[in-house]
């Protein structure tokens, strides 16, 4: 969540933001309730001061041997109305922090003017599509009976995808190929994290509660299958001050990912698009303010690095206002090209989030 300083000195910057983002939120109801907070927590602190006065006045009296029984029904009632504005202020305090929960990051001046992936900008093209004297053949032609995905519906239902003989040893080489180019060429370290986290978890990442329907929970106790292993990445600092000197804490796991896609009914319903579960190799930096956006491209490039060793065609694009993530100030897709498709598709995303948290 953003600093709610924001929300109360600067609402100007947030308007202009959520005008970027194309996202409208009913900030004079935000600015009721900090009217309200404001003069109940006055309340508050008036109320425990004169509950401490008349504590005092109290242990005078005994003191001196006097009758207190008015002073202590007095006390009684001050407690009565302490409790009942201290239910009410953290009421309030529970509305507003529900209220900034669901506010997105701020877009950064640079991120491009739009309203969808149409208005997203074009930085570069690496390498050229290929062409072939033939129709070319998409993944799940190619895949053939190796690809089987009504093994994998009589499983689990549809969006999962069942991978057999080389097409299973490709996804697990491509893995570990993966993660020891980041962690012996880019100076990575390798994280194996749960799968299975708790609700703070998920809220510390930006998940909770925006993205609630995306995600598969368990019932008692309550956890939630991660939809990227950056959730457990990003809170191994979480309530933590980390020293300067171990910045940048650079992270890299490959995990399942477990994704709902509540919204997409009827897209990409062929292939291994929209999965409910898919594989992913994650990297994570944490690292100083004054360091974040020279992160946001060192990682951009090492991503694109992985394209290039692959010899796979790709463009680097700049998300718009419009298409940018709930916690992202700005973000990078890369793009490969697919032949069987004739078209682009995003295959890496590359965000910076400064101090959304």
């Amino acid at each position: 969540m953003l600093d709610p300083k924001i929300l109360r000195q600067q609402p100007q910057i947030l308007a202009a933001a959520l005008n970027k983002r194309h996202t409208s939120m009913d900030l004079n109801s935000y600015a009721g309730l900090e009217n309200t907070r404001q003069s109940t927590q006055q309340q508050l602190e008036a109320l425990k001061a004169e509950r401490n006065s008349l504590a005092k006045e109290i242990g005078v009296a005994k003191a001196s041997g006097e009758d207190t029984a008015n002073m202590l029904t007095r006390a009684a009632e001050i407690n009565t109305r302490l409790d009942t504005c201290e239910g009410e202020f953290a009421a309030l305090r529970q509305q507003m922090l529900d209220f900034e929960l669901l506010i997105p990051n701020l877009p950064d001046a640079s991120v491009p003017e739009g309203t969808n992936e149409e208005d997203n900008a074009v930085l570069h093209i690496w390498g050229k599509p290929h062409q072939f004297p033939f129709k070319a053949l998409d993944h799940i032609e190619l895949g053939g009976a190796s690809m089987d995905s009504e093994a994998a519906a009589k499983l689990s239902g549809s969006r999962f995808t069942l991978l057999k003989g080389e097409l299973a040893r490709l996804q697990r080489a491509m893995a570990q190929w993966m993660l020891d180019t980041h962690v012996e060429q880019h100076g990575y370290t390798e994280i194996y994290v749960p799968y299975l986290v708790n609700q703070e978890v998920l809220t510390g990442s930006g998940q909770l509660p925006k993205l609630a329907e995306d995600l598969y929970h368990t019932a008692e106790p309550e956890m939630v299958l991660i939809p990227t292993a950056e959730v457990s990445l990003a809170n191994l600092v979480r309530e933590t001050i980390v020293e300067a000197d171990q910045l940048p804490m650079r992270l890299v796991a490959h995990t399942p990912c477990f994704r709902r896609e509540a919204g997409s009914y009827g897209k990409d319903t062929r292939g291994m698009f929209r999965q409910h579960q898919f594989e992913k190799v994650e990297l994570v930096q944490i690292t100083s303010p004054n360091r974040s956006w020279e992160a946001l491209e060192e990682m951009t490039e090492q991503a694109e690095t992985i394209l290039k060793l692959l010899e796979l065609p790709f463009r680097r694009v700049a998300l718009c206002g419009g298409d940018l993530g709930f916690s992202a100030a700005k973000t990078y897709d890369l793009e490969v090209w697919l032949p069987g498709q004739d078209c682009y598709r995003e295959i890496s995303s590359i965000s910076n989030c400064l101090d959304f948290q």
